[in-house]
């Protein structure tokens, strides 16, 4: 049964991903490590890069896809939602920027952070904005560079992310279809496990703090595996027994794309097959805010979701931060 009294509705998607493609014959060539290994630890066989620009150019590029399609102009937005571990700089917001370079003249926005949940956090906080009656027409993206804080040294972390952006419209609907039931949570004991060391209050920017290379993501694999596991998985099993559904009336589970034996612990756990799951890690490797929204558009443009289709958003990042949502798609 819904949580909401009206249901904020998905109603248009888009994306952008950098041309250029950096494989894992790239990481061959320098690090201690093979394509095999790569592939049989994360299912990532490639992912892009940004060579020039910045998060703000790639989410321009998302949401221009996005308005296109549903058929709005830049004017028509009220809000954007920026979600993203890659800000531009720490000040503008990134939301900001988007909108000078959009030129949405109507809207105000911000950004939202909660690492690879961020997107789910953002469709959550949209949700919310429309269900209450006070914004029709909410622009919500998740974009990273995540090459801009990637140790290219560290060949634990550095074979993990890619570059992209993912774009979604969000709007009030008087049919029973759109977000309708949320889980998510936060923990932050899970922050010595995956964190930027600085460039934060914490620790400024100095000497010390570049020379140590603590500008850049450090994780402790296994640690986050083990938590990603089962939270990934509990969470969106959790949402759909609560709502009376079963693997089998859920069209589509659409993971964040972090690791492919994740992915498929969430699959087994919801006793999905694995054409139910949304899966193009292969292609882009992480890239943390956006990889659920590029599905998404990946999916509708092939043609594979369906209005009335039930799918599952599901994701695990840094904080700890996860959970889930249950959407019913109106697109």
């Amino acid at each position: 049964m819904s949580a909401y009294k009206l249901h904020a509705a998905i109603t248009s998607v888009g994306h952008y991903v950098p041309p250029d493609v950096l494989d894992n014959a790239f990481f061959e060539s320098y690090l201690d490590t093979t394509d095999e290994w790569i592939r049989s630890r994360t299912g990532i066989v490639e992912r892009r890069i940004l060579k020039q620009g910045a998060t703000s150019d790639m989410a321009v590029l998302a949401a221009k896809q996005a308005l296109e399609r549903r058929g709005w102009t830049p004017d028509d937005v009220e809000l954007i939602i920026c979600c993203t571990v890659t800000p531009d700089m720490m000040f503008p917001s990134t939301a900001c920027l988007i909108q000078e370079k959009l030129g949405a003249k109507n809207c105000w926005g911000y950004d939202l952070v909660a690492a690879c949940s961020s997107f789910l956090f953002g469709v959550e906080t949209a949700a919310q904005f429309v269900t209450s009656g006070r914004y029709k027409r909410v622009l919500l993206i998740g974009a990273d560079k995540m090459s801009s804080i990637a140790d290219y040294q560290d060949r634990n972390t550095c074979v993990l992310f890619g570059d992209g952006a993912g774009a979604i419209t969000i709007e009030p609907t008087e049919e029973e279809t759109g977000i309708l039931d949320s889980y998510l949570r936060v923990d932050g004991t899970g922050a010595p496990f995956l964190h930027m060391k600085a460039g934060g209050s914490l620790r400024p920017a100095s000497h010390e703090t570049v020379n140590n290379r603590w500008h850049f993501v450090y994780q402790e694999g296994k640690q986050v595996f083990k938590r990603a596991v089962v939270d990934m998985a509990e969470s969106a099993a959790h949402l759909v027994e609560r709502n009376g559904m079963t693997g089998k009336d859920i069209a589509f589970l659409v993971p964040h794309q972090a690791n492919l034996r994740i992915i498929d612990a969430a699959r087994e756990r919801m006793g999905l097959s694995p054409e139910q799951v949304m899966i193009n890690i292969q292609k882009y490797g992480n890239t943390t805010s956006a990889t659920i929204p590029i599905c998404l558009s990946e999916w509708w443009a092939d043609g594979k979701l369906k209005k009335g289709d039930h799918i599952v958003l599901s994701s695990f990042g840094a904080g700890y931060t996860w959970g889930a949502i249950l959407v019913k798609w109106a697109y």
